[in-house]
């Protein structure tokens, strides 16, 4: 089986590699993909410094022009590449390729931003003098990337950091390296100059902490876990480089009496169990008003019964596998830590067979929950949901807002009231109003408070503020 090597200064490079397992048929390698060792982390870095000052001013024309041929291909391939993902990842096809015109959207808006490149010109207070604000690369950038999104996240790390002017080293989450080999082959044979882009894949112990050892990189932005985040963090601290971290949730969705019983169900049920609950944004607290709580248990119930665990690529799968036996074990865990805590099994938390070997996990529902349990309060990273029957408005409103997370809120409600209210007063970046916490556009930003994120928004024009520094020039006349 052919390697798929690490590119580094413009270079394939690698001899030795590791096995990408499908999770919905470990009988299946999808594809070898090299390990990089801490000296290709040095070279790629390197190269990375070696590309920046030409690159740093090379024209938005060529910048535009890479960065569209890259979404037009990744778009053109969106068959072949979705059907990629959803063999590394576990995603269904349908929500695989969704993922991947996601990143051929993202590098399509990059793009143009690319040609939207733009500063200030204002007037000094004092006479005779002009002044103008412009935005510079910030340098040599580090992306390390979570196994979740394997297209999507690289893409809206990857596509600013080029835009912008910088260039990068970048690390994917060695569970599914296949679609981030894909984006950077793309982007190399688009045109990119030797350096600007260096892929270096491998396991996290060894590839991830010589990108946390280097003094050289300007910029670490990272997804992933709280307790990696932390490390990034402390590493970044101590080096002086600018952070960005997106890090875990605990979402929750609240169903108030008065909510249209049919949207809230569908709404809670994509936002928890949807791409295998495997989301930073979905929800697992369920939090219900007692008015409306046992008609929506049971309707809630019988949605999950109607929903087909099974073989990402197969037609009529709703929910893939967990992508991985490291990861179907912390479920299994949580759940019986549920049922230790009190809470009810309500539906599900068993173990399927299929056809194909693989990690399948019944999407699991615990009523009778409070949140102040494990399940209710640690992310699970799981199709695993929990009921938290409260008694209105304002208890619904605590609740939420009582978690050390702080990424997505969402709300079930016909009352114009409460979801103005809501809006404004949860303790999380982003806010759905009768949608479900998970899914959001490429154009606008993205992120959290609290323990969710630190450093500036993703995504859209807002992710300028990470990926370029301020310069404030002055001229007397």
């Amino acid at each position: 089986m052919t390697i798929h090597q690490n590119l580094i200064a413009g270079e394939w490079t690698g001899a030795s590699g590791a096995e990408n397992i499908n999770p919905s048929d470990t009988n299946e390698v999808v594809g070898l993909y090299a390990s990089a060792s801490v000296q290709d982390v040095a070279d790629a870095i390197a190269a990375a410094k070696a590309a920046f000052p030409a690159w740093s001013r090379s024209g938005i024309l060529e910048r535009h022009t890479i960065l569209k041929k890259a979404g037009d291909e990744i778009l053109a391939r969106k068959d072949e590449l979705g059907a990629l993902l959803a063999r590394e990842e576990g995603k269904t096809l349908p929500e695989a390729i969704g993922e991947t015109i996601r990143a051929a959207q993202i590098f399509e808006f990059f793009a143009g931003e690319a040609l939207r490149l733009a500063g200030e010109v204002v007037p000094s207070v004092r006479p005779n003098i002009g002044v103008e604000i412009t935005r510079e690369p910030l340098g040599v950038i580090g992306i390390i990337t979570p196994w979740n999104f394997p297209i999507a996240i690289p893409a809206w790390k990857i596509a600013p950091a080029l835009c912008y002017g910088n260039t990068v080293v970048f690390k994917p989450a060695d569970l599914v390296p296949g679609c981030s080999w894909a984006i950077v082959d793309i982007l190399h044979r688009a045109g990119l100059p030797k350096g600007v882009l260096n892929l270096v894949m491998g396991k996290g112990s060894v590839v991830g902490q010589a990108m946390l050892d280097s003094p050289v990189l300007s910029g670490i932005t990272f997804t992933g876990s709280v307790g990696t985040g932390k490390r990034v963090a402390l590493s970044s601290v101590e080096h002086g480089r600018k952070y960005q971290l997106e890090m875990g949730g605990k979402n929750p969705m609240v169903v108030l009496d008065d909510a249209d019983l049919t949207v809230a169900v569908e709404a809670a049920a994509n936002s928890a169990f949807f791409s295998t609950g495997q989301r930073c944004t979905a929800s697992s607290r369920l939090i219900v008003t007692e008015g409306i709580h046992d008609k929506f248990v049971a309707a809630l119930t019988e949605k999950l019964k109607g929903l087909n665990v099974d073989n990402a690529i197969k037609a009529g799968t709703h929910i893939g596998p967990v992508v991985d036996a490291k990861q179907l074990k912390t479920d299994t865990d949580y759940i019986e830590i549920g049922k230790q805590e009190g809470a009810k099994l309500a539906f599900g938390g068993e173990l399927i067979r299929r056809e194909t070997p693989g990690f399948y996990l019944q999407p699991t529902l615990f009523t009778e929950a409070t949140n102040q349990m494990r399940i209710s309060r640690e992310e699970i990273f799981g199709p695993v949901a929990s009921v938290i029957r409260v008694k209105d408005y304002e208890e619904a409103l605590s609740a939420a807002n009582d978690t050390p997370f702080g990424l997505s809120s969402g709300i079930a409600t016909t009352s114009l009231k409460h979801a103005t209210h809501f809006k404004r007063n949860a303790e999380a970046g982003m806010v759905m109003v009768n949608l479900p916490t998970a899914g959001v556009d490429f154009h606008v930003p993205f992120g959290g408070r609290k323990g969710s994120s630190f450093g500036p928004r993703e995504q859209g024009k807002y992710a300028a503020e990470f990926f370029t520094t301020v310069k404030t020039a002055y001229t007397l006349a």
